[in-house]
């Protein structure tokens, strides 16, 4: 047996398991706690939170996006022998990644810095400002990241 295919299993649960934080995380953010958030706690008080869960959050995000295309490439090079061997559904699924991870460091590098500045100085309008930037890319991310995770899981069926 291939010493590679010792590694495929571990390789493919990291790859899952990092699909998982990255998208269940944004899920959660978007459908849980944003609402619940903007009807318990006044301005201040929710801007904290959502510093402090973003931090955390997209610190797992960059173990996502580093882990995803890692494990991923690995799988399709050692495993299927390269991209022209793989299925529709894996390069559906790698284009969407490569736009959700262009998506992610757009956030990370503009409005996420732009926010944190801006609730440092207690500027509290410019801070809700930018956290809407920052919804509405994760809800792009959040729906891209569902289509990535149905091409996974179930398109690969389909005799296209």
């Amino acid at each position: 047996m291939d010493v590679h295919a010792y590694y495929l299993p571990v390789a493919a649960a990291a790859h899952l398991l990092a699909a998982v934080i990255w998208v269940g995380g944004m899920f959660f953010a978007y459908i849980i706690l944003r609402p619940a958030a903007a009807k318990l706690l006044e301005v201040p008080q929710r801007l904290k939170l959502w510093r402090k869960c973003l931090i955390t959050f997209f610190f797992w995000v960059w173990v996502c996006i580093i882990t995803l295309p890692v494990t991923g490439y690995w799988i399709i090079f050692t495993h299927y022998g390269g991209m022209a061997r793989v299925g529709w559904h894996v390069h559906v699924m790698q284009a969407i990644g490569i736009i959700m991870i262009l998506i992610f460091l757009h956030v990370f590098f503009v409005p996420f810095k732009y926010f944190l500045r801006a609730l440092k100085q207690e500027n509290f309008q410019a801070a809700l400002d930018h956290l809407a930037q920052i919804r509405r890319f994760m809800g792009i991310n959040l729906s891209l990241g569902i289509i990535a995770l149905i091409a996974a899981g179930g398109l690969r069926y389909l005799a296209i």
